[in-house]
């Protein structure tokens, strides 16, 4: 891969990382496509139960490549625009869950990109922010729709309008990132966070995560609806006889790795 590097651990962690380290890892339709590659190989990984994304260098991801982006024209702009909601959706749609690990800017595409990802931790040094109306333009991978979503319509307007870029301590109050690290213990905390989830039943999880998302969708009744559906689905494995099993017997889960 050119901008992309996958490790995948024994514990069922696998980290990907952005290398684009000389553009602050900016996002063109190179780089989207060999993600959106990656990412169907990850989804049928059954080696990795978590997936952990970081930047390389100073960057997470520090937005959509600028000098592609100006000479474009209406039509050109609207299919970045898809792709990127496309590579994102993907990373969305993930089975497992993912978790992004913000090294340093995440603007733009970058917060975006983090957006797309079911938790996020930041080192306390990051910068995160959607600068978009600074250049002229609107955000075009999602976070007009995901941002709103995470910490409220209100406040995510006022980043919107703004271009504002806040300290990660700023954004851990918004709720936009889950947990702070010192800048050299960022990775090691994230991966450690990836290995707790890792250790429990991959299959729950999935059921878990699509329950959530689909939950969220629509509405508290329906939702309900769905919860219980899955609820169902749960007592269907091996899993679950196992971690009620472990439970009666006062002793660890042994979850299949599936």
């Amino acid at each position: 891969m050119d901008f992309l590097r996958l490790d995948i651990q024994d514990n069922g962690v696998g980290l990907l990382t952005i290398e684009r380290p000389e553009a602050l890892n900016a996002l063109n339709e190179a780089l989207l496509l060999e993600l959106e590659e990656c990412l169907t190989e990850i989804s049928k990984e059954s080696r990795i139960k978590v997936l952990v994304i970081t930047g390389s260098g100073r960057a997470f991801v520090a937005g959509a490549d600028i000098a592609v982006m100006h000479p474009m024209g209406e039509e050109q702009a609207k299919v970045f625009s898809l792709l990127g909601q496309r590579t994102f959706n993907q990373l969305s749609n993930l089975p497992q869950p993912t978790i992004a690990a913000i090294n340093g800017y995440a603007l733009g595409g970058g917060l975006e990109l983090a957006l797309a990802c079911d938790l996020r931790v930041a080192s306390e040094k990051a910068k995160l922010g959607q600068p978009e109306i600074g250049l002229g333009i609107i955000p075009g991978f999602g976070a007009t729709q995901r941002l709103p979503r995470l910490i409220g319509t209100a406040r995510a307007k006022e980043l919107l309008f703004t271009g504002a870029t806040i300290s990660a301590q700023e954004a851990l109050a918004l709720g936009l990132v889950n947990r702070l690290f010192a800048p050299d213990e960022l990775l090691e905390g994230a991966l450690a966070l990836a290995a707790d989830i890792a250790q429990k039943s991959a299959v729950i999880l999935r059921y878990l995560k699509t329950a959530v998302d689909q939950g969220v969708a629509t509405s508290l009744a329906e939702g309900l609806a769905i919860e219980a559906q899955y609820f169902g689905v749960c007592f269907t494995t091996y899993d679950q006889k196992e971690g009620m099993g472990a439970f009666l017997e006062k002793r660890s889960p042994r979850f299949r790795d599936c």
